[in-house]
């Protein structure tokens, strides 16, 4: 049986997103081109997929394993079953190894983080929350209305909708809820590393949607760091947390508005300026060679250095997991 279509995040015949999560509103606050790319176009590299596989992969198994953790099997049987669904959804993920994303990011290094990683979490005094109907809150799945919608409310009637997915609510030894969130990386996780948080679409959404979701004060994010290494110990793990109070979320949300009146106008218009000023930022931006060029070369380019998904392949906040 076909699976059924998953709905176009823009309102019909227009390039007017209503329907966002944390990684398309990124891509519009950090460049209004790069969200031309990404989201309108659907051009990607190869070093993209790596890292977008890598981390999916490693997000579903440990949700696997907390599910299964918390249906009552055993750890070391947990993993187990864990590891052989990983092996079977990571089948065709076989990465050039002679790149730098290849090298950090592969089948062999997946199976293994995900093994350390398991082992590392079993004693920890996080633990997952239980939902009032007796399911683990494990990749939760949100979507809800914004009180506002393009056009103010005038032209369309569709409001803008916020999305996404949560890794899992925990809840420390004080009772105080957290979600949580899972970074692979090969930076060395350090306090610096972990202030990049405070100020992050995507811990801000998260912890947004927590509170919508269970209507419970969650605290923050809590940011378990699994830095990658090519040799041993091959993992080290660093945890971090990201607080946000009522007035940083309802503040996020006014401005998230004018954000969102924004990128309306551009689609209207079929404008999409370059914010010059991030180019080099985020270790530079991966079209940046392309944005250097002459606009009447810059499609050669994109052409050369990236190839384009089909529509129903590209990214899509509406998509279920």
């Amino acid at each position: 049986m076909d699976k059924p279509a998953v709905p176009s995040p823009f309102l019909p015949g227009t390039r007017i997103q209503y329907a966002w999560d944390a990684t398309s509103i990124s891509y519009l606050k950090q460049c209004p081109r790069l969200y031309q790319y990404i989201m309108l176009e659907g051009w990607v590299s190869n070093a993209d997929s790596v890292h977008l596989t890598f981390g999916n992969l490693f997000h579903e198994a440990v949700a696997t394993y907390d599910k299964l953790a918390t249906s009552g099997l055993h750890h070391e049987d947990a993993v187990r079953q864990t590891i052989r669904e990983l092996l079977v959804k990571s089948a065709e993920f076989d990465p050039d190894q002679g790149e730098k994303a290849g090298k950090y990011k592969n089948r062999d290094s997946l199976v293994r983080s995900v093994v350390l990683y398991l082992d590392h979490r079993h004693d920890d005094t996080m633990r997952t929350y239980i939902l009032a109907n007796g399911k683990p809150a494990v990749e939760l799945s949100f979507t809800f209305e914004l009180p506002f919608g393009p056009g103010s409310g005038e032209v369309y009637e569709q409001p803008y909708m916020l999305c996404g997915h949560l890794d899992r609510v925990c809840q420390d030894p004080n009772g105080d809820l957290f979600d949580e969130d899972h970074k692979t990386t090969i930076r060395t996780p350090g306090q610096y590393y972990f202030d990049q948080y405070d100020l992050d679409t995507q811990m801000t959404l998260y912890t947004l949607a927590g509170k919508v979701l269970l209507n419970a004060p969650i605290r923050g994010v809590m940011v378990n760091a699994v830095q990658l290494l090519l040799e041993p110990p091959y993992n080290r793990f660093v945890r971090g947390i990201t607080y946000r109070t009522a007035d940083q979320l309802e503040e996020w949300i006014g401005d998230l508005q004018h954000w969102l009146t924004m990128a309306e106008w551009y689609a209207t218009n079929d404008v999409w300026p370059m914010n010059d000023t991030a180019c080099d930022k985020y270790g530079g931006c991966r079209f940046r060679d392309v944005c250097s060029r002459s606009p009447s070369v810059r499609n050669i380019w994109l052409k050369d250095k990236f190839h384009q998904l089909p529509p129903e392949e590209r990214w899509n906040p509406l998509k279920p997991r």
